[in-house]
């Protein structure tokens, strides 16, 4: 992964963009000397959120099930009449 100097970033925005457009590799920004942001195409930061939205989806039916808070089919089915009419 590349690191730039937010000073760098500040002087040399365009030139960044561009060779992060190109590469599609995240760039980490630092601020004297320490981690403060990363820097990601547009692009690669939707597909990250779907992706974690589907995931968080999962995780709530995992833990759905292990509380047992589920419904058999014709339980679904029956709670969700008023909906499929």
């Amino acid at each position: 992964m590349k690191t730039e100097l937010v000073t760098t970033l500040k002087r040399q925005a365009t030139k960044i963009l561009a060779e992060l457009h190109k590469s599609k590799e995240p760039i980490l920004i630092t601020e004297h000397g320490q981690p403060s942001a990363y820097l990601v195409d547009v692009e690669d930061y939707e597909l990250m959120q779907d992706r974690m939205r589907l995931l968080e989806g999962l995780s709530r039916g995992e833990r759905a099930i292990q509380e047992r808070r589920t419904l058999t089919q014709k339980e679904a089915k029956k709670a969700m009449a008023k909906w499929l009419k």
